[in-house]
């Protein structure tokens, strides 16, 4: 415990994502959860919307708002959008009334260079935080996923988000391996509007690839075909037009990025050490994250390394209730703010 000051000073945990944004609240569980836009004015330079608001303005804005996001690729590109976004989202998790500053706890991915992590703590410190703690984003994942990971055995997390997959062999509350590919949710919503754009010269924007990839999208064949209109603009006449589209194309569209995933966990499985690789046939792989819930990539998964492939129960907030739980442990938290890997 951190003693009665902690009682009052509104600690939270945050899943600062490329895709999302998520906030824990010490006591209270995620009180903030969406989408990581902020909408500025360019005359005046004041926030117009952040998060589901910002988004709605996304491709209908007019050209004095510019609708940003702010986290590219798992880092942070537009350092004043971010500090911007992350302010409102404290200030909302505290219930819009500003309290004592809080300490926070924030998943990074694990590959991020010294000065993105400084970036992060900066953004951080300039939203009103006391202290700021990093930890590795797969480890609060697995932590959120409730995988024994003070356990002297291997687990092996893939968290796939909306701009890095992150993959890491956990034993010991420690990350044994790690690898992180920067192809995740964001990179398969491009991969359809580019095949969109060179298959039917269709041009639609990132929140209808998005549910293109949702309602179509898959890793491995559905046991029945699938199919949707798709609305857009023609790139020839500029005029509205509708196409139709089924899953295999689509599917056709994801096979790079998807590739590239599996070719990452491959890699994993071929380095790690023989007495971990024996817990890991026995426990399997577990995806967390957004990106994870792309159909039948757990199938794709097992057919690839011949293991067992679990998805976790809410691998959307696994990251943000993993922050939630080094809240209540200290020495856990010590344990587990950025440390270096072991082997690698």
């Amino acid at each position: 415990m951190w003693g009665f000051s902690t009682l009052l000073s509104n600690d939270l945990g945050v899943d600062l994502g490329t895709a999302n944004t998520l906030i824990f609240a010490r006591g209270r569980g995620i009180v903030v959860n969406e989408p990581s836009i902020v909408a500025i004015n360019k005359h005046t330079h004041k926030v117009e919307a952040v998060g589901t608001e910002a988004k709605k303005m996304l491709g209908r804005a007019p050209g004095h708002i510019a609708v940003v996001e702010p986290l590219q690729g798992g880092v942070i590109a537009d350092l004043e959008a971010t500090e911007k976004m992350l302010q409102h989202f404290i200030l909302k998790a505290q219930g819009g009334k500003p309290v004592l500053n809080p300490r926070i706890i924030i998943g990074v991915p694990g590959e991020t260079t010294t000065v993105e992590r400084r970036a992060v703590e900066d953004v951080a410190y300039s939203a009103r935080a006391s202290k700021v703690f990093l930890v590795r984003e797969v480890m609060a994942a697995a932590l959120g996923a409730g995988l024994p990971v003070d356990d002297p055995c291997a687990n092996l997390v893939v968290d796939i988000g909306g701009g890095t997959t992150d993959i890491a062999v956990i034993s010991m509350s420690g990350i044994v391996y790690s690898q992180e590919v920067r192809v995740a949710g964001h990179k398969m919503d491009e991969a359809i509007i580019h095949y969109l754009k060179r298959q039917y010269n269709l041009l639609i924007g990132p929140r209808t690839a998005e549910q293109v990839k949702i309602d179509l999208g898959s890793a491995y064949p559905f046991e029945a075909r699938r199919e949707a209109e798709i609305k857009g603009r023609g790139l020839d006449d500029g005029m509205p037009r509708t196409v139709t589209v089924n899953d295999e194309e689509v599917r056709e569209a994801l096979s790079g990025t998807i590739k590239v995933i599996v070719n990452a966990v491959r890699s994993a499985l071929e380095v790690i050490p023989p007495e971990l690789a024996g817990d890991i046939v026995d426990r399997g792989i577990v995806l967390t994250g957004g990106g994870s819930l792309l159909n039948n990539l757990d199938k794709r998964l097992s057919l690839e390394t011949g293991l067992p492939v679990s998805i976790d129960d809410d691998p959307l907030k696994s990251v943000a209730l993993g922050t939630g739980l080094m809240l209540e442990d200290l020495k856990r938290l010590n344990r587990l703010t950025w440390e270096q890997t072991t082997w690698h």
